[in-house]
């Protein structure tokens, strides 16, 4: 059981999170994009669903387990990756994956982790790896390898950021690669010195500042440094042949994140796609996008059993999972609400917020009716 920490849903860790994280960081974190339609849009659509509740069915034992890509998990869910968690928290990575194992669900190693595969590792549990393509593909499948070895038993492919997305914070807060120091973001760190000395700090005493880790040490850079020339990621020239090259090479569990329209669920079934993520990147990517959930009816529909369909995008209740379950998916993946619970506590704080979604989960399908995951399906109004 984590502990209470004085937080009783994932609002409350999001309100720790942001006094203790400096503006660059919380921005960074918590915002999208251009006018932040797509973010609204996101949760707008989570609470436009209602469900009909069944009573009477004798719910005093409620089962959360379920399959996820063919290993039992105690919930339906994974953590997805996020690449700044190193700025969040020291190690901030770690914190993640070690309560990810402790929860007994995956978690997903971001390309742009400031921790190496083989530290990540160390955590134990279950672990994928997002791949995000480098200008130089030899470096993208070097690192697959690497993945591989460490034991990540499935890759994710994100494919909804051919080119960068235009997040006009970062332009003003200085929280971009290089970090750039301003008179403002001076300041407001200044103003956090919890996180000024338990991160930056405790980098400073233990090797110094954070570098995209999963880089040949030849092209690494420091986040205060600009990317060396091949250091950026480049997948304006992606297709579907390039996914099904990347495929054939990958050894395990092969899943594609960023699907919204079920023609190009029905493709990724065509190269060989063990699952797809209906996602819009959290309304961090294209701002006019449709919402995930929207997304989902359609996805599901057109891949039907024939692979696994995960909802990605906007999850802060465990009746968002309950509703994501209901139209079809088979598990969801969580970005912001373990770092909410990372920025503000660390390790303690991500298994705060897995158990906040687990028991609002359980006490959701109660309501509902729903004593398993199967019991969820066909059940909104």
């Amino acid at each position: 059981m984590a502990a209470h920490l004085g937080c009783h849903n994932i609002a409350d860790l999001r309100k720790k999170a942001r006094r203790r994280l400096p503006l660059g960081v919380w921005e960074y974190l918590e915002r999208g994009v251009e006018d932040e339609l797509g973010l609204a849009r996101n949760r707008a659509a989570f609470d436009a669903l209602t469900v009909r509740p069944r009573v009477l069915r004798g719910v005093d034992k409620i089962d959360t387990a379920c399959e996820i890509l063919g290993i039992s998990a105690p919930l339906p869910l994974a953590i997805a990756p996020t690449g700044a968690a190193g700025m969040m928290w020291h190690e901030g990575d770690l914190a993640l994956a070690r309560a990810a194992a402790e929860a007994g669900v995956p978690f997903t190693i971001s390309s742009a982790s400031t921790m190496d595969i083989e530290q990540i590792a160390t955590a134990g549990g279950r672990r994928w790896f997002q791949l995000y393509l480098w200008e130089n593909r030899a470096l993208s499948h070097a690192v697959m390898d690497r993945a591989a070895s460490m034991g990540c038993d499935t890759l994710m492919v994100t494919l909804d950021l051919p080119v960068p997305p235009n997040r006009e914070y970062i332009l003003r807060n200085g929280f971009a690669t290089p970090f750039k120091l301003n008179p403002r973001n001076i300041a407001d760190v200044l103003l956090h010195p919890r996180w000024l000395t338990g991160v930056m700090g405790r980098y400073a005493l233990s090797g110094g500042i954070p570098t995209q880790a999963n880089l040949p040490d030849q092209l690494r850079a420091k986040v205060t440094q600009g990317a060396m020339p091949g250091a950026f990621f480049k997948q304006d020239d992606l297709d579907w042949a390039g996914v099904s090259e990347l495929r054939r090479r990958w050894p395990g569990k092969f899943i594609l994140k960023g699907v919204l329209h079920p023609d190009d669920a029905r493709r990724a079934l065509d190269t060989g796609a063990d699952g797809v993520v209906v996602s819009n990147h959290g309304g961090r990517a294209l701002d006019c996008s449709i919402a995930s959930i929207d997304a989902l009816p359609a996805i599901v529909a057109a891949v039907g059993n024939r692979s696994a369909v995960i909802l990605d995008s906007g999850v802060r209740r465990g009746s968002d999972i309950a509703k994501a379950l209901a139209l079809g998916a088979d598990f969801v993946m969580v970005g912001r609400a373990p770092l909410y619970g990372l920025s503000a506590f660390g390790q303690a704080g991500v298994e705060r917020a897995l158990e906040i979604l687990r028991t609002e989960l359980v006490r959701t399908m109660a309501m509902m009716g729903a004593r398993s995951i199967g019991e969820l399906r066909q059940s909104l109004s």
